[in-house]
């Protein structure tokens, strides 16, 4: 599932050129494509939030919860820590652990579940493990694990601390628990790749990376990156007719 960005690339040069309204370099284009995705993507997690509010349909093609989560599960991944048997999976499939922390990968875009030995953590924040951890009844233990998150990745506690404040306290639990992230990734930075002929960009296949959003959000892509593109080539028309557009959509999407 991917979405050709010369495709893309060409709408926006003929929308722009009709009438001799400026040009888009591959520089500037390769910036405002992944601005542009960027955005279509995050909507997605707004979008989804708000219409799980509301009451759904029985439609097959036309839920929006539904259509939401299908262009979501196209990005949802999963890496576990290595502590996995050698050879088991390549590094780019594991979770580093350094420091007493089991690092973010580094294409994760939202975290979802964190387990631990087939266990749900409990994600808490820094006070909430003050609290916990300072009754017996709510200490976490292997059933009932729990983590921390912050920019140095996810520390997780068990019966004793996996992710150790002494890395050679003799408490640490010292049987390389399997650990797995689920987690939702970033869509690949796209790039439309080409070679230079006689002062003019021709498009090259090789090198070249693809929107990776769903099919439906072509049009979507197009409209945003004109509304940027007319800012860069300082005419307000263009800006309003991505503008108008976009609501058009929004409209249609929400009624």
């Amino acid at each position: 599932m991917a979405i050709s960005i010369n495709t893309v690339y060409q709408r926006v040069l003929a929308i722009l050129n009709k009438e001799q309204r400026g040009y888009l370099t591959p520089v500037e284009f390769n910036l405002f494509a992944n601005q542009a995705q960027l955005d279509i993507f995050e909507q997605y997690f707004y979008d989804l939030n708000q219409f799980s509010r509301l009451p759904g349909n029985s439609t097959e093609y036309s839920d929006m919860v539904d259509i939401l989560e299908e262009k979501i599960s196209a990005f949802q991944t999963n890496k576990v820590s290595d502590t996995e048997p050698t050879g088991a999976a390549s590094d780019a499939q594991l979770i580093q652990y350094s420091n007493g922390y089991f690092t973010i990968p580094s294409d994760l875009y939202r975290l979802g579940t964190v387990l631990y030995n087939g266990v749900e953590a409990e994600h808490v924040n820094k006070n909430e493990y003050l609290y916990i951890t300072s009754s017996p009844l709510s200490k976490p233990t292997n059933d009932f694990p729990i983590y921390i998150r912050d920019t140095n990745g996810v520390k997780i506690y068990g019966n004793s601390a996996i992710a150790s404040e002494n890395p050679s306290d003799s408490s640490q639990d010292q049987h390389n628990p399997l650990v797995s992230f689920n987690y939702v990734k970033k869509p690949a930075e796209a790039e439309w790749k080409f070679t230079t002929v006689a002062g003019e960009a021709l498009y090259r296949a090789t090198g070249t990376v693809d929107f990776e959003l769903h099919e439906s959000e072509e049009t979507d892509l197009v409209i945003k990156i004109l509304q940027l593109a007319g800012v860069l080539v300082k005419d307000p028309s263009i800006y309003q007719v991505g503008s108008t557009e976009e609501a058009k959509d929004v409209q249609q999407e929400k009624a």
